[in-house]
């Protein structure tokens, strides 16, 4: 399995603003939603596209199109960088899997699963942080379990070393795509230096 770190200085520059503690709800959610939309960009440069014909006002034109795609953001975090993706293919369906952490054990626990036919789709699974990797695994896991799909593709903000290996062990075939490979996870599961919590900070809850 790759893990590809996107190197770009717009992804670079607003990820900095996103690890900074000052930054406001509403600009993080700004931010945030800007930074998916690089790593989408990214996570679909190499899939398959399909020849079509289309009828422009002057004459036929051929073109090449993405075959179907499928967001799946593990929630709640992953809603913020579920828009960019709606925004840049209008047509996605869009799957949800509800995951929270187990503070004590740090195993996820699932509390809400709903996605569309995933047979012969490419989905791209959104989690902003890869920490210990148990909830990214587990999310991967539900949507193999739903189906058959072409790709799986893991895209995060932030990865530590732990959930990389984690997700690599688990599924070897999943290529992940984040912003930043970071240096390692606390002894409470959150990715050093990371950017703290980033379904609060997104949503204003701490």
């Amino acid at each position: 399995m790759s893990v590809t770190v996107v190197d770009h200085p717009l992804a670079e520059h607003l990820l900095v603003s996103l690890r900074d503690r000052t930054t406001p709800p509403p600009v993080f959610r700004t931010l945030a939603k800007r930074l998916a939309l690089a790593l989408a960009l990214e996570a679909i440069r190499d899939l398959p596209t399909v020849e079509v014909a289309v009828q422009t006002p002057l004459e036929p034109a051929r073109g090449r199109t993405l075959g179907d795609l499928v967001a799946v953001p593990i929630l709640r975090a992953g809603l913020g960088m579920l828009e960019a993706v709606t925004e840049l293919f209008p047509e996605v369906a869009v799957g949800y899997i509800g995951l929270e952490r187990d503070e004590a054990s740090l195993q996820p626990q699932s509390y809400y699963r709903k996605l569309p036919p995933v047979d012969d789709r490419h989905v791209l699974v959104l989690d902003p942080m890869l920490a210990t990797g148990g909830s990214g695994s587990a999310a991967c896991t539900a949507v193999k379990e739903a189906g058959t799909p072409a790709s799986i593709r893991f895209v995060c903000v932030v990865a530590a070393p732990e959930g990389v290996t984690r997700l690599q062990g688990d599924h070897p075939d999943i290529p992940i795509f984040t912003a930043a490979l970071d240096r390692q996870l606390n002894d409470h599961g959150y990715i050093l230096p990371g950017l703290g919590d980033f379904g609060d900070r997104l949503f204003g809850t701490e």
